[in-house]
């Protein structure tokens, strides 16, 4: 028997509209319902601006256990400290939550809906129509929206760098997420090709079709809304407050399986989560920075010049060794495609490569990295791999100009510590503009030495690779997370009902594994709902 006391009614109502509403708001089935009556029904004028009825009622249901004991205390403490909190919040009942909609959090999203659960999503950017607009403004108008960016938005920070679904794990879900892709309007292609992608242009209208089945399906989805506190009760998940990055509205989501698909550069909400005694541990990840060729001599270094056959524009996956111990290698190699302003603190650069699905543009790019460990970070706190990351990203700011110009170098200048006066065959592509710079006065001397070393061994396998015009545009910083949120048997988090995934919490490392971890983690889920 649920027992449900101080109901708020704020209208003159029939027993049968009494009970609907009962039913929305406390998210009851009513194919559950066997019996239920009014134990109580008073008015309460204690406020004149507030009067309402107030009622009680007990409601017999099958299956009693999959509903939570509902009381008058079903808000936290500290609800009441919060401004600008609208009173319609207390209506929101417990729901699976996901935060980030990226392919982690799409994917989880849509899993649920298969599995008849209706799916809050909250995700801090805009649309991915939008975001794309705040993209172009910034490049050609140097204006950082720094909630909607590369890294932010609707479709996460994998939707301007070519839509690539190759992936080294080996799950059976990787053929479910590539018929969902096709499902949803990418080329049936990918289904066979050995390295598919979607292309940035394609994947903005995949992403768009995904949200549109999400909401007719029953799930809602809170742009420009960002994930600021969390609320537990006896070491699980209660409720998640969230402000909108617009109007400054507090929120409050209550929900008891959150899905915590925040990707790699969420830095705000990896302190939090950090202050909140969820356990946070730092990572190995990766920085370094772009490199620029002529697409025409990639295809004539990797297929050469005798076959008639019309193949797609070349690509490459290169790896060095260093006898120091660290290693170089490129990642993200985009064909036919442009070196991305990937910024989304103020007064950073960052970068990262894109292409379009036909990859038809005259430069070749490639992030060049090396590996960075927690025995490189100044501290010994979990969150100081993103203390190395922004320090790179603010030297190379000031490098470039301070006005969002990215440092650039030529290769030859770059293997003799020179600052370069003009660019020679190879053209950046990045906007909103470049300025020259020795890349070495930034780099730590392990990356810069290691960097040298790569480039040097990649001639010999690429012939023209260390071209003297190649260009080298600083800095990359963004390839993966520089924290690991860990996680038990069931996924959970040290708080149960939290289930970190993706890139963002150090599971994935690109569209396709993203999307697998999102999927496992609500799956994981679904069994302690269903």
């Amino acid at each position: 028997m649920l027992k449900i006391n101080n109901i708020k009614i704020y209208e003159d109502l029939s027993e049968n509209n009494l009970l609907k509403k009962i039913i929305k708001k406390y998210c009851i089935k009513s194919d559950d319902i066997i019996d239920w009556h009014i134990t109580k029904k008073s008015i309460d004028a204690r406020k004149k601006a507030d009067i309402h009825y107030n009622y009680s009622v007990e409601i017999e249901v099958k299956n009693e256990e999959k509903y939570p004991k509902i009381d008058k205390e079903n808000t936290p403490k500290d609800f009441k400290s919060l401004k600008n909190i609208s009173q319609d919040n207390l209506n929101l009942c417990k729901k699976s939550v996901v935060v980030g909609a990226g392919p982690a959090g799409l994917f989880a999203a849509l899993t649920f809906i298969k599995n008849n659960i209706k799916p809050i999503i909250i995700e801090q950017g805009k649309t991915v129509e939008e975001r794309q607009q705040d993209v172009d403004n910034f490049m050609n108008n140097r204006v950082l929206n720094t909630f909607s960016n590369i890294q932010f938005g609707e479709g996460g920070a994998g939707t301007f760098s070519d839509g690539k679904l190759t992936t080294g794990i080996n799950s059976p879900l990787c053929s479910t997420v590539l018929k969902t892709f096709v499902d949803f309007g990418a080329p049936k292609e990918i289904l066979y090709l050995n390295k598919p992608h979607i292309g940035t242009d394609n994947l903005i209208n995949i992403i768009r079709n995904i949200r549109n089945y999400i909401i007719e399906n029953g799930g809602k989805f809170y742009f420009n809304t960002k994930l600021i506190d969390f609320n537990f009760k006896n070491n699980k998940i209660h409720s998640i407050i969230t402000e909108n990055v617009i109007t400054k509205e507090h929120k409050e989501f209550f929900t008891d399986k959150l899905i915590l698909a925040i990707g790699h550069s969420s830095r705000d909400t990896f302190k939090k989560i950090y202050q909140k005694g969820i356990i946070v541990e730092p990572k190995n990840f990766s920085v370094g920075v772009r490199i620029e060729h002529k697409q025409e001599m990639i295809n004539k270094s990797q297929y050469g010049t005798i076959t008639k056959l019309k193949l797609p524009p070349a690509e490459y996956k290169l790896a060095y060794h260093s006898p120091s111990g660290r290693s170089c290698y490129s990642f993200c190699m985009c064909p036919g495609g442009t070196v991305m302003a990937s910024s989304s603190d103020e007064n950073t650069i960052v970068t990262n490569g894109m292409s379009k699905f036909a990859r038809d543009g005259v430069n070749a790019n490639s992030a060049l990295l090396v590996n960075v460990t927690p025995n490189d970070f100044l501290s010994n706190s979990p969150l100081a791999g993103i203390d190395f990351q922004k320090n790179l990203e603010e030297k190379s700011f000031v490098l470039g100009g301070s006005n969002y110009n990215a440092p650039i170098q030529k290769v030859s200048d770059f293997l003799n510590n020179k600052k370069s006066e003009a660019f020679g065959d190879v053209k950046p592509t990045y906007l909103p503009g470049t300025t020259f710079a020795d890349l070495n006065l930034i780099l730590p001397d392990f990356v810069s030495t290691t960097l040298k070393e790569g480039l040097i061994y990649f001639d010999k396998k690429i012939e023209g690779f260390a071209n003297p015009d190649s260009l080298l545009t600083g800095v990359e910083t963004r390839s993966s997370s520089p924290v690991k949120i860990p996680r038990n048997d069931t996924l959970e988090t040290n708080i149960s009902g939290i289930y970190p995934c993706g890139e963002g919490a150090g599971y994935a490392g690109g569209i396709m594994s993203a999307a697998v971890d999102g999927i496992k983690c609500a799956l994981s889920a679904v069994k302690t709902i269903l």
